[in-house]
């Protein structure tokens, strides 16, 4: 009677059922291929599948969705959920599947549940079955070991290879999910992709409204992360309307403590297990925990690489600081990417990491007492490694910039880690500065400083090595004055620490007299350069060749184009036998003669050596280094100068669009470029946007050059010449009052700039009918061209045929007959008897001569309308004529 009563009745066999733990997920957003992926291989008969990969990748939502799914299209297919973070928890599982399936002798307390589940799931006829085992993350749960016994033995027994059945496993570790599965069914599950982290994000973020590109940042920020960014939307909807995408952005972005602060901010997640943490960091930290129980080693890899660039980081820099031996590394690099941690790229000797695996590392690092002790090894090991910033170390400073880059943010706390810190850092500006990257050079060579004061005193020559750097990086970015104060600093301690002959003092006299000349102080500038380079010359100094360009910079800006000239052409041939034809020096000094060429009015010349410069620094310096952007704007008005303004203006679009890219608005560079495109729009007519892009340049300029800085005035004369071919002209004289009135303050009353600008505002007045005042400024503009230019000058040629233009226009014919004369000799000795101009010029003689004899007056008003009648069309010609020679200076586009 007892043994009866402990005989279970029959129960009625219940229908197929679902018994994931977690209510499906709405805001679900489909990745790729990959549910169809994991869908086919589950449908193969006694498949066996395993999404492995890092936690909070989205390994449980993909099986969640893969489980009502297949419920859906298949009814009669039982679904079964079992949680594998442990024995307990699995067991426990199991009896609830047990449950779910009325599992005859279930009830018995000594029963094996393990097995069964197992003899119900191989019994076909109970049906199809998916069996998910989810956060089978540790080995020896889901395997057994010598010695194992119970529920460790039964695991790794008790799943049966059954046609009607699939096992879905998620892991952390592929070691873990290989005791279930081959290693050719495991499914890696990578982030999310752009376009999928930004919907799950939207998603999340419900009814909240912001900018789709500050989602999408944030999306990214977050390594697309699937849990990050579920854990970012709960933070950002709990505090709204008080935060925003764009407030949370700004609050990451702070440092890597407020990330941590924001990260570790644990969110209600229905669909995830509660025994697992909501935070993505404190999820990750456990891998490590168990790493660094199992592999100290191991874990010791993984805090130095958490603090290099998430991507390159070379294997070298690795055993650079190990002692570990070679088969030791290979084991250590295996656990970390058996975790997801780490990944191997192509190459096979670098590494990458995710950006939140990096910083919950270095989390786990702090909160462990560990972090300074990495922090420091890091340092070590990138200083040791990271060249100067010379041109044949660039190849390998290339591979190592954004690990310097991510040891800014990485200040030690020992003083000797500290230096060596500063050092690292004045070498990566030096590669900075060297590939135009002024904004990071400058970042860079001010943190050195600042240590190297610290740590070393102000008198040290590697604080002042430093200062100089900072100079330097300001000039490229534009800050011309805080260069110059700086860079003077600089010289100063250099001529105390050394004297006025040493190697350092005389790098420091070439940057200042660099510096001075990027403001327009051409006469000091040279005076300096040709100073040190007579001291430069003696020492046999490695800047020679730079002193020498930068003077005869100096000399071309002063107009001295054939002594600039000579200069550059032994630059250039001293610079190709010392570093070769390739390198940036070398590339520097061929696009320099094409300038200078194109002041001299050799085109082709110019055009032949700026279009092989810009080719081989487009192939070695790249599209965006100053030194390409600058070739490119000189070609362009090499190109102009010849009329392929078409060309000119294509290529002028280009460098401008790269130059706000990358320098910005306002940069001086940027502003030379805007100038130049003005001068080709100007010269196809297109007035209007000539005229719309000469005001900002002028405004800009006058703002971070100043009101008398010689660019400035450039831009007023063209603004100048665009209002008077559009017949602004009292606007266009009240422009030229100014601008002559700077040249005069700035320039002197003779400079042929000043002569240029009174030239032009006596034009402005003839076509007012203001001929008496035009001649008298006339008068003086002759004589000083005269004086300063000679008598046959072009520039003094145009003042002779203006007066003699002038003249006629009142009457006075017999001293504008004399004028003409004048100016048709000196135009046949100049530019030839078939020159428009000396055509155009021979042509107003014979009006004025037959106009002198009729008591007519026969020539009209200087007018730019040249359509009326062909006459007017003659002076139209001439007023042409007249700008090309004189009132236009090679230097009017920069």
């Amino acid at each position: 009677a007892d043994d009866s009563a402990t005989l279970e009745r029959p129960e009625t066999a219940p229908e197929p059922s679902v018994s994931v733990p977690f209510p499906r997920d709405p805001d679900f957003v489909d990745r790729g291929t990959l549910l169809d992926q994991i869908s086919k291989r589950c449908a193969a008969p006694a498949s066996r599948v395993a999404l492995v990969g890092l936690g909070g990748v989205g390994k449980s939502q993909l099986a969640i969705e893969h489980c009502y799914r297949t419920a859906e299209q298949s009814l009669d297919t039982w679904v079964f959920w079992a949680h594998a973070s442990n024995t307990g928890r699995l067991e426990q599982s199991f009896r609830e599947i047990a449950d779910q399936v009325r599992a005859r002798g279930r009830k018995d307390p000594q029963a094996d549940v393990f097995k069964l589940v197992y003899d119900w799931l191989r019994d076909a006829k109970n049906g199809r079955w998916l069996l998910v085992l989810d956060n089978a993350d540790d080995a020896a749960t889901v395997s057994p070991t010598e010695g194992s016994s119970g529920l460790q033995q039964h695991l790794s027994r008790y799943l049966p290879f059954s046609r009607h059945g699939t096992v879905l496993v998620t892991s952390r570790t592929k070691h873990a999910a290989k005791q279930i599965v081959e290693d050719s069914d495991i499914i890696l599950i990578e982030p999310m992709h752009d376009a999928a982290a930004y919907a799950l994000l939207r998603k999340k973020l419900r009814d909240i409204d912001d900018k789709d590109e500050n989602i999408a940042t944030l999306a990214i920020m977050l390594d697309r992360m699937p849990l990050a960014l579920v854990q970012a939307a709960a933070y950002i909807r709990e505090r709204a309307p008080r935060c925003s995408v764009r407030q949370y952005l700004e609050e990451y972005r702070q440092s890597d403590r407020r990330k941590t602060s924001l990260l570790n901010r644990e969110a209600d997640h229905l669909r995830r297990d509660k025994a697992a943490s909501n935070s993505v960091l404190v999820t990750w930290q456990i891998s490590f925990e168990h790493i660094q129980s199992t592999r100290q080693s191991a874990a010791g890899l993984l805090s130095l690489m958490s603090f290099f660039d998430r991507q390159g980081i070379q294997e070298a820099l690795l055993h650079q600081q190990s002692s570990i031996a070679d088969d030791g590394f290979e084991e250590d690099v295996l656990v970390l990417r058996d975790y997801s941690l780490i990944t191997v790229t192509r190459d096979a000797d670098t590494f990458e990491m995710h950006s939140l695996v990096q910083l919950a590392t270095r989390t786990w690092l702090e909160n462990e007492g560990q972090l300074a002790k990495w922090r420091e090894q890091f340092i070590s090991s990138l200083c040791a490694a990271l060249p100067t910033g010379e041109y044949e170390n660039w190849e390998k400073c290339q591979a190592l910039f954004p690990h310097a880059r991510a040891a800014l943010a990485q200040r030690p706390e020992s003083k000797e880690s500290r230096k060596e810190w500063a050092l690292l850092l004045y070498r990566a500006a030096w590669y900075a500065l060297r590939r135009g990257r002024a904004g990071e050079a400058e970042e860079m060579a001010t943190m050195s400083m600042s240590v190297r004061s610290e740590e070393l005193g102000e008198e040290d020559v590697r604080t002042v090595e430093s200062m100089g750097m900072v100079g330097l990086a300001r000039l490229l970015g534009g800050k011309h004055k805080e260069a110059e104060a700086i860079l003077r600093q600089t010289l100063a301690r250099m001529e105390k620490m050394f004297g006025y002959g040493h190697r350092h003092t005389l790098s420091s006299m070439n940057n200042l007299a660099t510096v001075q000349a990027s403001q327009g102080k051409y006469k000091e500038a040279e005076v300096m350069h040709r100073q040190t380079l007579a001291l430069m010359e003696k020492v046999e100094h490695p800047d020679t060749l730079s002193c020498m360009s930068n003077l005869a910079h100096a000399l071309e800006n002063l107009d001295r184009y054939e002594e600039a000239e000579v200069i550059y052409q032994q630059t250039l041939a001293r610079s190709e036998e010392v570093f070769g034809r390739e390198h940036p020096e070398t590339l520097m000094s061929m696009h320099n003669l094409a300038h200078v060429l194109d002041n001299l009015g050799r085109y082709k010349e110019a055009e032949t050596i700026d279009q092989q410069a810009l080719a081989l620094m487009e192939k070695v310096l790249g599209h965006e280094h100053p030194y390409t952007l600058v070739s490119m704007q000189t070609l362009a008005n090499v190109l102009s100068s010849q009329g392929k303004y078409e060309e000119a203006e294509v290529i002028n679009r280009q460098a401008l669009a790269r130059r706000e890219k990358l320098m910005g608005h306002e940069h001086p560079a940027t502003l030379m470029n805007m100038q130049s495109l003005a001068h080709v729009l100007d010269r196809q007519g297109k007035y209007e946007e000539a005229e719309a892009m000469n005001r900002q340049a002028l405004a800009r300029k006058e703002k971070v050059l100043g009101h008398e800085h010689p660019y400035t005035i450039i831009t007023m004369g063209n603004l100048v010449g665009v209002l008077d071919r559009q017949g602004k002209y009292e606007e266009a004289e009240v422009m030229n009052r100014q601008t002559l009135a700077r040249r005069e303050k700035v320039l002197g009353h003779e400079h042929p700039d000043t002569l240029m600008s009174m030239q032009s505002l006596v034009l402005l007045l003839a076509r007012q009918s203001k001929y008496a005042e035009a001649e008298a400024i006339n008068r003086q503009t002759l004589a000083r061209r005269e004086k300063v230019l000679g008598h046959e000058h072009l520039s003094t040629l145009t003042s002779v045929y203006c007066l003699a233009n002038l003249l006629t226009h009142q009457r006075c014919y017999n001293e504008a007959l004399a004028l003409y004369k004048r100016a048709c000799t000196g135009y046949e000795a100049t530019l030839g008897k078939a020159h428009s101009t000396t055509h155009a010029c021979h042509q107003h003689y014979a009006d004025a001569l037959a106009s002198h004899k009729q008591h007519q007056l026969a020539v009209p008003p200087i007018t730019p309308d040249s359509s009326a009648r062909a006459y007017a069309g003659k002076q139209s010609k001439l007023v042409r004529g007249l700008a090309k020679i004189g009132i236009r200076s090679s230097k009017s586009v920069g």
